[in-house]
């Protein structure tokens, strides 16, 4: 009997579908884009109006091929990729491949069954605005990435990229870092009283704000030691009172950018974990007798709109369980921005009766306490305002007024639940925290210390994976699918690196970043690249034409283009000039190439030999080092520390890219009781001590199918000891030892085998010499059991 086949982006979806839409659909999934424009070659027809050059993705052969033995019987079929531009190119592109004729799109902002089914009984035609402001923003990177590259590998070095996006984000980072540089910081001094009532001995304190009634600064030590003189002996006198009552309204609930911005700031998630958490929770959680369910709505949105019926279900939520006083007369509705894409929600729960709490057990870790964070906001946005009475008292002394500030909480509101982090962790000063004791006017007070402090003005802080997703957003760079893959490439391309969680530029990425400006203004200009995003979300609305738009910008790109590439035509390659200058002659550093990579040195070479700096990537991450990551070889993938030999530090790629980047587990070293990290060798995963090199503590990982003697419970065999037997690898092959290593470095002699010794009762263990079974033996030394030929059956599986 024929079914309806659906066909989705991935198979965790495909598990979230079949536990509720039961055996009439038969549910595939496309492994995400099928087709795309060939890595080989531009892929372009620029002369033939931009058209594309789609060629099937080589991993995806085999998958099509499933498909379409899959759609040879099927009654209809339903591309079901998710409800985004990204979303609707993949089911065009499945369409085309396919050459399916009379497919139906539907689409559901949350996979549970209502909506699923809702979007079943309500199938739409492919969105042809929406895939081809897809294939524009496509075919507009592809254009900047293709012909500006080259250019990057003959004036610095090959192996370079630029992209429209990625390279202004990078100008960014390396404006704020310059604006840092050339930060001169003033001197002013504060003055602080700490003050309490005559009868009381609980004090508060009072900031100096105003002298004969208008604003003072204080600048220098002797300012503020002449202010000091002049408050010696006088009266302090409350001179006025004020106490205003302040609401403070919850946050809208969240659109991708806030979430990745909270995620960092409150868990510590990068932008690209906290999507793959959230793409996880979207698609699907088994959750038991419940079955698979997708707990978030679609987590690619710019827009703050919730559907009704969600707002319904939070609202009898809060006053079930919070009372009516937390619950708002009226439901709240929050304004999306104008560009937003209001066909879709806002990211909240599919349900907020499903808490957080109450399904921990089936989520991991990070699943839990993103999931908790997406529940809470979206429950505290349907709350009521938080009320304070904010008091605000002047203290006259002599011609002087002190300040005191502080609020109590007449009402908490949605604060019992949730409040937003902040992306300045001094948080407020002491006064603005404290609670006021109740004063009078014209009451005379006790002063009990007058508090100078000296400060200096701090330069802007540099930008944290929040902060920068916040910038790119204001400014209309990139849009919410983007901004975790914008993060993730600039890193990559060793453009920029994270030290204490804020962006550094990397001398390579200023180099780039500086020769882009100069020759490309255009494309590295903020408001220009904002322009081209908001003519994409033209197209996809259907005011304008995907190839007139891109036809405009080629014109003014190709133009730059040309100028550009005539110019570094006409001058030999020569050393870059930085704007740094040599330490020991003032001339202009230069970066300079070698065997062992790029570096940065005097350009006044060879009269200067001035070295700065032997290698321009990331720092080398062993502390206290101080070194540069460079080429391990010319041309090679592999990186090492450039104070080789003294430190030894490389970082190598396996077979399938780039080794992952070590990630902290909640585990702790049994040698020194650091953090264990999670990190990737040359024998695979390991655990090892974050407190590396002072602690060389390592603990193996036992592969997936592996016989895991631990799990048999085998204890270690050396009197006093409380470990057990693990699988360990070594480059000689895999070996049994005790887990307790190096506190005791007990080894066994062989394989641990399923059954005991049938003369003494041990242990009885396999021998083999390269994979070759060499016989069976007791591990008890006064036992001479043994056996030539292994019996197979014996040995555990």
């Amino acid at each position: 009997m024929s079914k309806s086949v659906i066909i989705v982006e991935s198979p965790a979806k495909t598990k979230t579908l079949k536990s509720f839409l039961g055996g009439d659909f038969r549910i595939e999934a496309s492994m995400g884009h099928v087709r795309d424009l060939p890595k080989s070659k531009l892929g372009v027809d620029i002369d033939n109006g931009f058209q594309p050059k789609y060629v099937t993705i080589r991993e995806r052969k085999s998958v099509l091929a499933h498909l379409k033995e899959a759609l040879k019987h099927a009654h209809e079929v339903y591309l079901a990729t998710d409800p985004d531009r990204e979303g609707e190119a993949i089911a065009w592109h499945l369409k085309q491949a396919l050459k399916l004729q009379n497919a139906k799109r539907i689409t559901f902002n949350e996979i549970t069954k209502s909506a699923v089914t809702e979007a079943l009984q309500h199938p739409r035609d492919l969105d042809e605005n929406l895939f081809e402001a897809q294939q524009a923003r496509r075919i507009l990177d592809r254009l900047v990435g293709y012909k500006l590259s080259p250019l990057l590998w003959t004036k610095v070095k090959r192996n370079l990229s630029a992209g429209r996006v990625q390279s202004v984000a990078v100008r960014l980072i390396c404006d704020r870092e310059r604006e840092i540089e050339a930060f001169v910081p003033e001197e002013y001094w504060s003055l602080t009283a700490r003050l309490t009532k005559q009868t009381e001995e609980k004090p508060f304190s009072a900031k100096l704000v105003e002298k004969d009634g208008a604003k003072i600064e204080l600048h220098t030590e002797e300012e503020t030691r002449r202010v000091l003189s002049e408050l010696d002996g006088v009266a302090w006198i409350v001179r006025d009172i004020k106490v205003k009552e302040q609401k403070r309204n919850p946050a809208a609930p969240f659109i991708t950018s806030t979430l990745q911005q909270e995620a960092s700031r409150k868990l510590g998630f990068s932008n690209k974990r906290t999507m793959m958490v959230a793409q996880e929770l979207y698609e699907g959680i088994n959750l038991g007798s419940e079955g698979s369910v997708g707990l978030i709505t679609y987590m690619r949105t710019d827009s703050t709109r919730v559907a009704g019926e969600a707002i319904a279900q939070a609202r009898e939520f809060i006053e079930k369980e919070y009372g009516k006083e937390f619950l708002p007369s009226a439901p709240r509705q929050y304004k999306s921005k104008k560009s937003a894409q209001d066909a879709h929600e806002a990211i909240r729960p599919t349900s907020v009766f499903r808490r957080p709490e109450e399904i921990e057990k089936f989520l991991t870790k990070d699943q839990f306490r993103l999931y908790k964070l997406i529940w809470q906001r979206f429950v505290a946005s349907q709350m009521q305002s938080a009320v304070l009475d904010v008091t605000t008292v002047d203290i006259s002394a002599g011609n002087y007024t002190f300040r005191a500030s502080g609020s109590v909480v007449k009402f908490p509101g949605f604060t019992v639940l949730y409040t937003e982090g902040k992306d300045n962790g001094n948080g407020k000063d002491e006064s603005e925290e404290q609670t006021l004791p109740a004063l009078s006017k014209d009451e005379i007070l006790r002063l009990l210390e007058l508090i100078p402090k000296q400060h200096f003005t701090e330069p802007p802080p540099r930008y944290t994976e929040a902060t920068l997703v916040k910038a790119l957003e204001e400014r209309g760079i990139g849009r919410p699918s983007t901004y975790a893959s914008i993060i993730s490439t600039i890193q990559e391309r060793k453009y920029v690196y994270l030290e204490d969680r804020k962006f550094r530029p990397t001398e390579l990425g200023k180099t780039v970043t500086d020769l882009l400006v100069k020759h490309f203004p255009d494309i590295m200009d903020v408001e220009f690249t904002a322009g081209v995003e908001t003519k994409l979300d033209r197209i996809e609305e259907g005011d304008l034409e995907w190839v007139g738009v891109i036809s405009e910008f080629w014109s003014q790109f190709n133009q730059e283009l040309l100028e550009a590439t005539e110019k570094m035509e006409k001058v030999k390659k020569a050393p870059i000039e930085t704007s740094e200058t040599c330490p020991n002659c003032g001339r202009p550093l230069v970066i300079r190439d070698s065997k062992l990579g790029q570096f940065l040195g005097c350009s006044g070479y060879p009269e200067c030999k001035t070295v700065v700096s032997k290698g321009l990537g990331e720092p080398c991450p062993v502390p206290g080092c101080g070194g540069t990551l460079v080429e391990e070889k010319p041309g090679s993938k592999n990186l090492r520390c450039s104070n080789y030999p003294n430190c030894t530090y490389v970082s190598r790629k396996n077979g399938n890219g780039d080794v992952p980047e070590p990630e902290i587990t909640d585990q702790l070293c049994p040698k020194c009781g650091k953090p264990l990290v999670r990190r990737t060798g040359k024998y695979g995963e390991f655990l090892g001590c974050s407190g590396y090199p002072k602690c060389r503590m390592i603990v193996n990982i036992p592969k997936e199918g592996d016989n895991q003697a631990e799990s048999e419970g085998i204890p270690c065999l050396r009197e006093g000891c409380t470990g057990k037997i693990v699988q360990k690898f070594s480059r000689r092959g895999p070996f049994y030892g005790c887990s307790r290593y190096p506190d005791c470095n007990y080894i066994l002699p062989g394989k641990p085998l399923d059954r005991k010794c049938p003369k003494c009762g041990s242990l009885l263990v396999q021998k083999e010499w390269r994979g070759i079974p060499q016989g069976i033996k007791c591990v008890n030394e006064s036992c001479d059991y043994k056996e030539a030929t292994p019996k197979k059956e014996a040995v555990a599986q």
